[in-house]
């Protein structure tokens, strides 16, 4: 699968994003689509993960609670990273990541697949 994440841009303290990221094809169940964001010279960190199955459990990190929700759109093979109340530490590339199974994991190297990603800044 490939996958194509967008919707990054430049806004200010508190601003909000909405990022896509789109699948070449349908992603079936039991598979999980996650959310990663990395600075440079760091490692990718965990933001949001959403089981793609009938209940659609997600998952976040601590500094993504209460402020982003992952959701996804069947019609479309597209999932969702609505940022909200964005922080100048939220400031980052993001991306979208797949890897089959219904048991989440936090770590980059756990997902198989990912595309390019998408510049998030913020600015005070």
């Amino acid at each position: 699968v490939q996958l194509q994440a967008s919707g990054g841009g430049s806004v200010q303290t508190g601003g909000f994003l909405r990022l896509p990221c789109a699948a070449s094809k349908v992603i079936s169940d039991n598979h999980i689509m996650g959310w990663f964001g990395q600075t440079p010279g760091k490692e990718r960190e965990f933001v949001a993960a959403i089981i793609l199955n009938s209940d659609d459990n997600t998952a976040y990190a601590d500094s993504a609670k209460a402020r982003f929700t992952i959701s996804k759109d069947n019609s479309k093979n597209t999932v969702y990273l609505q940022m909200n109340s964005l922080k100048s530490d939220d400031e980052a590339v993001y991306y979208c990541e797949e890897r089959g199974g219904s048991r989440y994991a936090y770590y980059t190297y756990h997902y198989p697949f990912w595309g390019q990603g998408t510049q998030v800044t913020v600015s005070s």
